[in-house]
């Protein structure tokens, strides 16, 4: 059974770069890759702010929020 992995941005260049790095590199056999583009789906910014992300781009696995250089506040979002 995959673990979910949840990457989320607002798609700056920053973001986009990540995406392509950094959750395009987990392993599919492991995880199951969700991507959140917060700048179209703002009703998903309560559900970042829950998990723990601050800022995007950030990707979050097992409920742990790991935050990828830094492109923007979620409060930039809002």
């Amino acid at each position: 059974m995959n673990q979910k992995a949840v990457f989320y941005h607002a798609g700056c260049p920053v973001c986009v770069s990540a995406e392509q790095e950094v959750a395009a590199a987990l392993d599919r056999n492991r995880y199951t890759v969700e991507t959140v583009h917060l700048g179209e789906t703002k009703n998903r910014l309560r559900e970042a702010e829950e998990a723990g992300v601050v800022s995007v781009p950030a990707l979050v696995i097992n409920g742990q929020a790991y935050h990828i250089n830094y492109g923007a506040p979620l409060s930039a979002l809002k």
